[in-house]
């Protein structure tokens, strides 16, 4: 199978580039770029140097172009959001598989992407779409869609938690308030000042406060698990760490719900899901250990004072919270092993 992607000069891109050029079961054949276009992709991303991409070089693209590629059948999307949505909508009508990092199509409901990301570029194109966390997505998706958007940072780690204890009805479905604190490279290639590293060094900072873009991706997810209108408090955070998302969730306890129950039914829901590590209760997650893997740790402990549950999740950004998750997608539509690639 040839895979191809599109923008794959950010942070995510890079990370793709490396995780598809080392998958045993698929060929990257085609990675494009405008502004790296004709460049060897090693020279652009130098830790590459000596490996397979020594052999590919960026390509300019445009939707109808990459749609007319026959050699490719399987497309990552990795731009923002409103130019992977113009692409898709070439790709799609081809007959080509793609998986989407972008926010485009993760929300089903387009008065709220436009509420919270402007115009949609190609909103014929949502019932054909599917948010996929492959570890709480119903497996149908695989037969039933031609476009697989891959969930965002924040929300995975926030999802993956909360999402089993609000089906099973192990907490309240109100009141829940999520703390979460990213690495700068959640904000890609930015020059903004805020995102420098030398900003954030020995600094951390709360920002997009109320109406964060990820909020509306969270709810939507959350209140689909619990068959009801999920509206939370969500506050992001700018850490002082390269990569990396640690989320807090502080949320009540259903009456007569337990720690026990609650770990009983994250075992139930993660049972043989290969990328979820369910810690001890009181040994919470730390960023450094999922730096660098498609892993999620997460833990709980129970408050008797307060009476709510306080959940914990890791995740490294640019992998499960992007690019390996991305990876992870497209191994579970393609029939291959789901770790295949990943670690």
């Amino acid at each position: 199978m040839n895979v191809g992607i599109v923008g794959a000069s950010g942070y995510s891109g890079e990370v793709l580039v490396k995780l598809l050029l080392g998958h045993p079961q698929v060929k990257l054949t085609a990675v494009t770029s405008r502004q790296h276009a004709d460049k060897p992709v090693a020279q652009v991303i130098p830790a590459l140097r000596g490996t397979a991409a020594e052999q590919l070089r960026f390509t300019n693209s445009d939707p109808a172009s990459t749609a007319a590629r026959a050699d490719v059948d399987l497309w990552f999307l990795a731009l923002p959001h409103g130019a992977a949505a113009d692409f898709a909508q070439a790709l799609v009508p081809a007959g080509r598989k793609v998986v989407d990092l972008s926010a485009d199509f993760r929300i089903a409901d387009l008065a709220t992407y436009e509420k919270y990301y402007g115009t949609h570029h190609a909103p014929g194109l949502l019932p054909s779409a599917r948010f996929v966390l492959p570890e709480l997505t119903d497996p149908k998706w695989k037969s039933e869609i031609k476009l697989a958007a891959a969930p965002g940072c924040y929300p995975t780690s926030t999802i993956v938690p909360l999402a089993p204890l609000l089906k099973a009805g192990i907490v309240a479905k109100d009141h829940i308030v999520v703390n979460s604190f990213s690495g700068v490279s959640g904000a890609g290639k930015k020059a903004e000042e805020q995102y420098l590293y030398a900003e954030r060094a020995e600094s951390a900072k709360a920002y997009g406060l109320t109406k964060h873009r990820h909020l509306a991706e969270i709810e939507e997810q959350l209140s689909g698990f619990a068959g009801a209108k999920i509206v939370l408090q969500f506050n992001p955070h700018l850490a002082p760490m390269r990569r990396g998302i640690i989320t807090t969730t502080t949320v009540p306890a259903a009456p007569g719900a337990t720690i026990e129950s609650l770990y009983a039914a994250w075992r139930a829901a993660y049972a043989g899901k290969p990328f979820i590590s369910i810690l001890a209760s009181g040994e919470t997650p730390d960023s450094a250990y999922v730096t660098g893997t498609n892993r999620l740790d997460l833990s709980a402990v129970h408050d008797p004072r307060t009476g709510n549950f306080i959940l914990t999740s890791a995740v490294d950004n640019l992998v499960k919270g992007a690019s390996g998750q991305a990876v992870q997608i497209m191994n579970l539509w393609l029939g291959l092993p789901e770790t295949a690639g990943l670690v």
